[in-house]
């Protein structure tokens, strides 16, 4: 309950809801004081004026010596010692007080001697008028500041829900969905003023369809750049096939497969962008699978614990592959695959990841150090993985060396083959061991 409510406070409508509950029991406590005092002010002020017009009047009578009126005496008990000082000292006041024991107004004045004479006025009327009053105003409080807390609410809750589709708009062109847009109403009738919300709103959309635009731009461009180079590079290798033996034969044959392989990677990248890839799924032994990528590369193979997945072999072999290949390409042997379940790790010896791919992951035609390439395997198998629905993610060990972990997602409910096709558990044949050993 309390992670929930401190989430909720740390929200814009929590701290709305707690600034306007802040400012109407201020605004509360301020008007209730306010009219309090003003009440009280008139209240007092009415019965002190009636409580001297009777002292006038007593003191008429104690001077003529004639009969007090009621309510009137010398030295009367209950007069406030206070007062009676006052009186005593040749001066008139007022002070409200008790007599038995309802609440009085007293007023006093100097009699002979040194004694003071006193009328008392009842002021219990008064005293229920302000204790009613006070009643009122905090029970009418209530009310009001929830009355006002809902429709304050209620007005930051349209502009937040407003800002969180904005923000889930956001996050689906974070993840690809180019398409995504806010579509505000306020941004599409010029003749209505706009908020900041539809500005932001508006802001985005454009921007969205700018990006999309460029997008699609460079992915034409790629695709047709590739298509466009495979067929003069198959006549070219054709025509290096028929040159005589020899090193520059070589070159050229070196040189026009790097070409093809560039291309191939080009159209992969392509139809990766296209974001219309689907897997062929199929459960399968990844232990297994492993083994057969790296089988011949030299690296070594760890299985920690092997499952089984449900995946596209093609697809998973490519990530795979292309992550043994770059460990072998750009870093130091040992190089190690580890299968810790759903988790493979390829692991090389070498300088590690350049800062900018761990932080940002994979970027084509991008490398560091006078590397050899394209920088198009990782972008590749980053793209692969996304369509698997796996994630992979780069980083460097403590110790020196990069790191490279594909986290598949589990697998389905589907149950895994068995027979003669299922195949061989790795794992239980071979475990931590070179494939190239056995």
């Amino acid at each position: 309950m309390r992670p929930a409510l401190l989430r909720w406070t740390a929200t814009l409508t929590g701290k709305a809801a707690a600034f306007i509950t802040v400012m109407c029991c201020a605004l509360a406590a301020l008007l209730g004081l306010l009219v309090h005092v003003s009440v009280t002010n008139h209240t007092v002020g009415e019965a002190r004026t009636q409580a001297l017009d009777r002292l006038t009047a007593a003191t008429a009578s104690y001077e003529a010596g004639d009969r007090l009126p009621p309510g009137a005496g010398v030295d009367p008990p209950g007069l406030p010692a206070r007062l009676r000082a006052l009186a005593a000292g040749g001066r008139r006041g007022t002070m409200v007080g008790e007599h038995d024991p309802r609440p009085t107004m007293w007023a006093a004045g100097p009699a002979e001697e040194g004694h003071a004479l006193a009328v008392r006025v009842d002021y219990a009327q008064g005293a229920r008028t302000i204790d009613a009053l006070d009643d009122a105003i905090v029970w009418s409080s209530a009310p009001a500041i929830g009355a006002t807390l809902l429709v304050g609410a209620f007005a930051v809750t349209r502009v937040t829900r407003r800002l969180h589709g904005t923000a889930q708009v956001a996050r689906r062109i974070s993840a690809g969905d180019l398409d995504a847009r806010v579509d505000d109403p306020r941004t599409k009738d010029p003749t209505r003023r706009q908020d900041e919300v539809a500005a932001v709103a508006g802001a985005l959309d454009t921007m969205a369809s700018t990006l999309q635009g460029k997008l699609l731009s460079e992915q034409r461009f790629t695709a047709d750049v590739a298509h466009e180079l495979r067929t003069p590079l198959t006549g070219l290798h054709a025509a290096a096939e028929l040159l005589p033996p020899g090193r520059p034969t070589e070159l050229v044959r070196d040189r026009v497969a790097a070409l093809r392989t560039l291309t191939e990677d080009l159209l992969e990248i392509s139809r990766l962008d296209t974001g219309g890839e689907r897997p062929a799924l199929d459960a399968m032994r990844l232990a297994a699978l492993a083994g057969r990528v790296v089988r011949e590369s030299g690296t070594e193979i760890r299985v920690v614990r092997d499952v089984w997945v449900e995946t596209d072999r093609r697809r998973l072999e490519r990530v795979l592959g292309n992550l043994v290949a770059n460990a072998h390409k750009h870093g130091r042997p040992p190089v190690v695959l580890t299968v810790d379940g759903p988790v493979v790790t390829v692991r090389d010896h070498g300088d590690g990841f350049p800062d900018y791919l761990v932080a940002h992951g994979p970027q084509r035609f991008r490398t560091e150090g006078g590397a050899r390439g394209h920088g198009l395997g990782l972008t590749i198998a980053a793209g692969q993985a996304e369509v698997l629905g796996a994630r992979l993610t780069f980083g460097n060990a403590a110790d020196g060396g990069a790191v490279a972990t594909l986290t598949l997602p589990r697998a389905g409910t589907r149950p895994p083959p068995t027979g003669p096709e299922a195949p061989p558990d790795l794992a239980a044949q071979t475990p931590d061991t070179d494939p190239q050993d056995r």
